[in-house]
């Protein structure tokens, strides 16, 4: 637990200031490196004319290589800070802080709102495709802010919830390590032809690094949304989520983004399109009214920094009882 101080610190951290693009146009982004990294092993081992089996064990061992490069360089920069005393307490908060996404996901998911209120349907479009893979010239305004709504809810599981464990449990090992699985499964974790057999274990692999953050997430929802909006929101959150998520096709995401849609009494999920393809999925609290807008997109912020302030709290709660 001797993490939590420096965690605490971090989320303040970025929570204030995110991430700047006066940094990152200088020097790259960790997970660009990351990203990289896993490029360079998705060239070197995944060739289409192995056999499948051949692709999946290519696949495990990548996996296990690119975790422990990661772990490995979590784990020497520890050591260094550990030898800078208060200096390397300042630079552990600030790396810790790089790998958060509070202010950068209500940045851009409230640039949705700020789109469709300014802007109409086309600013909408144009905000929501810098978060969403899905077709924005098919969505309406309900489907623009529905999608903002979804990302909104998933991100805030896998990309602080999941983060703020694995950092509380293992230190920088564990968070970088964790980026570097979530990074993989967002670039080789895909069914299709390309990456089904050589991206298994790293889709595996990220489906339980973030089992216990998709669940905690629902819960941070459900308390964020009784503050927002009150105790029978909260109920309806939680309700939601132990009933509906596992109809997501994920089994994580749905979690989060169920919990998110009873506390703002929306339907979420249903069918979309990406690449032309329409996939049919479930409907999460169907129901739930299904005309979102923007004010629910900015009634969904609200909920999610309420959540983050509960995950705060908890991250201070722990230290006090680790005293």
């Amino acid at each position: 637990m001797g993490h939590l101080p420096v965690l605490l610190a971090a989320l303040v951290l970025d929570r204030v200031i995110g991430d700047p693009d006066w940094l990152w146009r200088r020097i790259s982004h960790p997970v660009v490196m990351f990203g990289a990294a896993i490029g360079f092993a998705d060239r070197r081992f995944n060739h289409a004319s192995d056999p499948a089996d051949v692709r999946r064990r290519k696949g495990r061992a990548s996996i296990a290589a690119l975790l422990l490069l990661a772990g490995l360089a979590g784990w020497f920069l520890s050591r260094l800070f550990a030898e800078l005393g208060v200096a390397g307490l300042i630079l552990e908060t600030g790396v810790v802080a790089v790998f958060l996404a509070q202010k950068s996901l209500a940045d851009h998911v409230g640039a949705v709102a700020r789109g469709l209120l300014k802007d109409g349907l086309p600013g909408g479009r144009k905000a929501v495709s810098m978060i969403v893979g899905r077709d924005p010239e098919a969505l309406d305004e309900a489907g623009v802010s529905r999608a903002a709504i979804e990302s909104l809810a998933e991100n805030f599981s896998d990309g602080i919830v999941a983060p703020v464990l694995w950092y509380a449990l293992l230190g920088l090992p564990g968070l970088m390590a964790y980026k570097m699985l979530n990074t993989a499964d967002s670039m080789i974790g895909h069914l299709n032809d390309q990456y089904r057999d050589f991206g298994r274990a790293a889709a595996r692999l990220d489906d339980l690094a973030n089992w216990p953050a998709a669940r905690l997430s629902a819960g941070l929802i459900a308390a964020g949304s009784g503050l927002v909006k009150g105790r029978p929101s909260m109920h309806r959150a939680m309700e939601t989520a132990l009933v509906d998520s596992g109809l997501h096709r994920s089994p994580n995401a749905g979690w989060p983004e169920a919990a998110m849609a009873g506390g703002l009494g929306l339907a979420l999920g249903g069918s979309r399109q990406y690449g032309g393809k329409t996939v049919i999925e479930a409907s999460l609290n169907a129901s739930g009214h299904s005309k979102a807008g923007a004010r629910d997109i900015v009634d969904g912020l609200l909920i999610f920094r309420r959540a983050c302030d509960c995950l705060a709290l908890l991250v201070f709660l722990g230290f006090i009882v680790s005293l």
